[in-house]
């Protein structure tokens, strides 16, 4: 049998969506540059368009072509018990539906071990929105997450959140202005 990370893997790459832990709460993702799965997480999620996804990566380099160059020497070290989600200039591989109507793409470092491998495992940043359906409570663990989207993703990865204890901060790269602060 597979192991699970390798299961989720394939998921991503044939167009699922997943659901897996990042630093403080459960995540929604699927491939960033397939614009169906982006689709169908936001319908899943019953997310606006407009409001745009964040990708995550295990290490700065898997964001080349997905932010601006400049941006990409500039990203912060990623602080495991305080996650920053950064707004950059979007690179050439940044579509729409990645944007929303926004001018930057959102995009943060993983310290989660699970996020990061997964990443890994597809060589690619993929998308990152809390669990949960859009206005409600995130799903802060496994049992509630099957609950609610057990039957409407392609995958669980199994793993535990952490070490932060929720949603991460959202600040501008260039001026370091706080858009969200964390947990909200």
């Amino acid at each position: 049998m597979k192991p699970a990370l390798i299961l989720a893997a394939d998921a991503l790459l044939a167009g699922g969506v997943v659901a897996y832990p990042t630093e403080g709460v459960f995540g929604l993702g699927c491939m960033p540059d397939d614009d169906s799965a982006l689709m169908r997480l936001l319908t899943v999620k019953r997310r606006s368009a407009a409001k745009g996804l964040i990708l995550i990566a295990a290490e700065p380099a898997m964001f080349e072509a997905w932010i601006d160059a400049r941006d990409l020497d500039r990203l912060p070290a990623a602080n495991p018990q305080h996650p920053i989600t950064w707004i950059a200039r979007p690179g050439p591989r940044v579509g729409p539906l990645l944007r929303g109507d926004h001018a930057g793409i959102a995009v943060r470092v993983t310290t989660n071990p699970v996020a990061a491998r997964l990443t890994r495992a597809v060589d690619s940043p993929i998308t990152s929105t809390s669990a949960n359906i859009s206005g409600r409570p995130v799903a802060r663990n496994a049992y509630i997450l099957r609950r609610t989207f057990g039957s409407l993703v392609d995958f669980i990865v199994p793993g535990d959140c952490g070490p932060a204890s929720g949603s991460s901060e959202i600040r501008t790269l260039g001026s370091g202005q706080t858009l969200r602060t964390a947990g909200t």
